[in-house]
């Protein structure tokens, strides 16, 4: 499965974002998503997209962690959304692995992703990418966005960071890939 983790201030400006694949059951931790050549502004777009679903589930919600909230279908791709008090939203992309195409063409549509019961169909069903909505998955993205929290929270308590500025710290991009190789 591919991921494309973002966190956006509370004025919607992109603060971190990290694209990586999975590493377990056999993964690389290589992100493959359906569109390479333009997957940066593809996976930006599906994010942004996703801000008025999440600023609506916000208010009827009142937990951190807002689970699968969007689903970007010409892409088979899942959005799940995590808030902070403090405003800034995590948002993670996460888009299953394409699977073999004999018809040739380029891009997958969620109905031939999904077969008819709604789970992927896919040959091994022991990874977390074989269905993105199961509670398995559901929990392992929670427990990836509180490790990630924790540490976006040490981050910005640091004296030289200045709230709404853009993370570039090494140490947290390499916490946060720890996290998803740990979770996802």
């Amino acid at each position: 499965m591919s991921y494309y983790f973002t966190i956006l201030s509370p004025t919607d400006t992109p603060v971190f974002n990290i694209a990586f694949g999975t590493s377990k059951s056999g993964g690389d931790g290589i992100a493959r998503f359906r569109f390479p050549d333009t997957a940066q502004y593809m996976n930006q777009f599906i994010i942004h997209s996703s801000l008025d679903i999440v600023e609506e589930a916000q208010w009827t919600n009142g937990a951190m962690y807002l689970k699968h909230v969007d689903t970007y279908p010409p892409a088979a791709a899942y959005i799940s959304a995590f808030l902070t008090p403090s405003g800034a939203r995590f948002l993670l992309l996460h888009q299953p692995p394409q699977l073999p195409n004999s018809g040739g063409s380029s891009g997958l549509g969620a109905s031939s992703l999904l077969g008819s019961s709604g789970n992927l169909a896919r040959g091994s069903t022991s990874s977390i990418a074989a269905n993105p909505t199961s509670p398995q998955t559901e929990e392992a993205v929670r427990q990836f966005m509180t490790e990630v929290y924790e540490n976006y929270v040490k981050t910005a308590m640091s004296p030289f960071y200045k709230q709404g500025m853009e993370i570039r710290s090494p140490v947290f991009r390499t916490r946060v890939t720890a996290a998803g190789k740990k979770w996802l």
